[in-house]
């Protein structure tokens, strides 16, 4: 006897909608099932009226009531989470997704395009509410404070990102005339006296190219010093919710602050030194393979 597939007509109708974010336009990919087409349509990048039209007219479409439950999504990258909290306010269960973590066929050729891109897109969606909770990873999007508190120590990550290639653009101008020098505060004094294989000084015009690169790499390692000040000071001074968290689970607390410049500070926090240490054991442990003594 054939086996028979009947689909509930009792259940809500959804509507999934997948962006593929470009910067001059995004692509939008509509369905209402995973066995119809995707409505694709475009419109200007973060023209939210456009999207709400678009959503509108999605919904004319397959005759959906108003108030249709849309779930959307859309991969994690330079939009960040700002159209996220855009959609969530307006009652769309959406998803950002980290990109990485988006299956593909590796065996077979895949065309490069945004439509085809807001598709596979959809189509995942609708899986992952289908009940696939590992088709892809969700990112955990922070909440807009957390996110702000991040901004100091990624603009000195890419700071000293800028400094490196700086120092690494000195050095191999200095290499190409068979020198090498420490590219510090002391590098404009020291560059006259730098003396090539025929005990000549360094050509006019590339001494002037090395001094506007080291004073490039001046005012970026000026930079990471105020950085890095500010933010020594954010850490003796603001309230640390770890620290609160230790305290209220009993677990001892040690802090050491990251390339402290005060000797004896490095372990202050709110004016009080923090070198807490867990108990040492009365026994040794026992090792991986080693069986535990009977009691």
């Amino acid at each position: 006897m054939a086996a028979t597939h009947t689909q509930s007509t009792t259940s809500t109708p959804v509507l999934y909608l997948a962006f593929d974010l470009g910067w001059t336009e995004w692509k939008l990919a509509f369905s209402t099932a995973p066995a119809e087409p995707a409505r694709l349509r475009t419109i200007r990048a973060r023209d939210l009226t456009a999207l709400e039209q678009e959503i509108a007219k999605a919904r004319q479409r397959w005759g959906l009531p108003d108030d249709v439950p849309v779930r959307s999504c859309y991969e994690a990258g330079r939009d960040g989470f700002w159209l996220h909290r855009w959609l969530l306010q307006r009652g769309i269960d959406n998803q950002v997704v980290d990109a990485s973590s988006i299956e593909v066929n590796r065996r077979a050729r895949r065309a490069k395009s945004d439509r085809l891109d807001a598709a596979k897109l959809l189509q995942q969606l609708q899986r992952y509410h289908g009940g696939e909770q590992k088709v892809w990873s969700v990112v955990n999007v922070p909440a807009v404070p957390d996110e702000d508190r991040r901004q100091l120590h990624r603009d000195l990550l890419e700071m000293k990102a800028d400094r490196t290639r700086h120092s690494n653009r000195i050095k191999g101008l200095l290499a190409g005339c068979g020198l090498e020098a420490e590219v510090n505060d002391k590098f404009e004094a020291l560059l006259p006296t730098l003396r090539t294989w025929d005990d000549q000084p360094v050509a006019a015009e590339l001494q002037r190219r090395l001094l506007r690169e080291h004073q490039r790499w001046q005012f970026v390692h000026q930079q990471i010093k105020d950085v890095e000040n500010e933010r020594a000071r954010r850490i003796r001074t603001e309230k640390s919710p770890l620290r609160d968290k230790c305290r209220a689970a009993g677990v001892p607390f040690y802090f050491k602050q990251a390339n402290g410049r005060h000797p004896g500070m490095d372990a202050m926090l709110d004016g009080q030194c923090y070198e807490e240490m867990s108990p040492v054991p009365s026994a040794p442990l026992p090792l991986f393979n080693e069986p535990a003594p009977a009691a």
